[in-house]
Parts: structure tokens; C-alpha cells; sequence
């Protein structure tokens, strides 16, 4: 299998004093993220909240008919619970992992990953921000759109200056050099 040749899922929970919430990323096989996050509003473990997001991103994956699945937690349990390495002891995630080997039957292929922390940022902070929102029950935020700048947005904003074939930075080198405002300026503007 060639490294690309399969989406990814990235999941996460968070749990503090404001709340609990999930987080889960698909990244498609061109390197598209598509994220997923949930307020979860009932007790649970941080465990428990784990097994949430994996289940949520498996149901998205199913959803898009993704058959190839790689799938990758910053936490050993989970991951390790999942391929069948440790036992699952704790009553209340037995039933977690059997909802899970069910869905795992959508999957031609599916494999479970352990990553480092560092490398799972996107679904922490997703989960993060799930926990902490307070949100209304009957609101569905839209998906979230991020981008990467590496430019302040001011300097893509400077406008030329009208025909006077003069740079757009000459009033202010006119006031350095001068101590002179353009006559235009009001007194909010000097």
C-alpha cells in the first residue's frame, strides 16, 4: 500500500471545568481536511469521550463511502483497546469498542495508529473548542474554514495613489522630513 493510497482520521477528546467535547479530521487522499466536532452534553470519562471521537470520525468516513482508513490517536489506549493488544476491562467502554469492531466492518481496510501529541493538534484543538462552547441544542455550526497567512492583512491593503505618480507612502515621508500634514487631514487624522 503506497502512502497516499488511503484517508486518514485523526480523533480527539478534551474534557475541563466548562465541559466535554470531540474532535475528528478526515484527510482525503489529496491532503483535503474535512473536520468534526461535538459539544458532548452528558457525563463521561475522558475514556469515553475518546471512543466518541473515534466513532464520530468512523461514521463520517462511512458516510463518504471511504473504504481504505488509517486512523490515528495521540492516546495509547484507544488505539491499543481497538487492535486487540490490550484487554478492554472497564464496563463502560466494552460497549464503545463493540459499537466500534461493528463499524469497522464498512472498512476494507482500516489500521489504528498511536502518534505523538504534537502531530494530532488539529482534532485537539477541535475537541478543545467543542468543550468549551457553550452552544444551543437546536444550533448546527457550519463547517469551520481555516487558512494559513504569512503576511499581516494590513500589507495586502495599500492602495495606490491616485495619478500623481508619487508612492503611496509620500505624506508620510512628507511629514517626517517636514512636520507638515496633507492638507486633506483632519485633526482625528494628524
Amino acid at each position: 500500500m503506497t502512502e497516499n493510497s488511503s484517508w486518514k482520521l485523526n480523533f480527539d477528546g478534551a474534557s475541563n471545568a466548562v465541559g466535554k467535547g470531540i474532535g475528528a479530521v478526515l484527510v482525503s487522499l489529496n491532503g483535503d481536511h474535512y473536520p468534526f466536532t461535538c459539544k458532548l452534553d452528558f457525563d463521561c470519562t475522558n475514556n469515553m469521550a475518546e471512543y466518541e471521537a473515534c466513532i464520530m470520525g468512523l461514521q463520517a468516513a462511512i458516510e463518504r463511502g471511504i473504504k481504505t482508513l488509517e486512523v490515528y490517536r495521540d492516546s495509547a489506549l484507544v488505539v491499543y483497546q481497538l487492535r486487540g493488544e490490550w484487554e478492554t476491562r472497564d464496563p463502560k467502554l466494552i460497549s464503545y469498542r463493540k459499537l466500534v469492531l461493528g463499524l469497522l466492518e464498512e472498512f476494507d481496510s482500516i489500521t489504528f495508529n498511536y502518534l505523538p501529541r504534537d502531530e494530532n493538534q488539529i482534532a485537539d484543538a477541535l475537541a478543545t473548542l467543542a468543550s468549551m462552547i457553550k452552544a444551543n441544542k437546536e444550533e448546527e455550526m457550519k463547517p469551520i474554514q481555516m487558512s494559513v497567512y504569512e503576511a499581516p492583512a494590513h500589507c495586502c491593503n495599500i492602495e495606490k495613489e491616485g495619478n500623481d505618480n508619487n508612492p503611496w507612502y509620500q505624506d508620510i515621508l512628507r511629514y517626517v522630513r517636514d512636520r507638515k500634514y496633507p492638507e486633506q487631514a483632519s485633526e482625528n487624522d494628524k
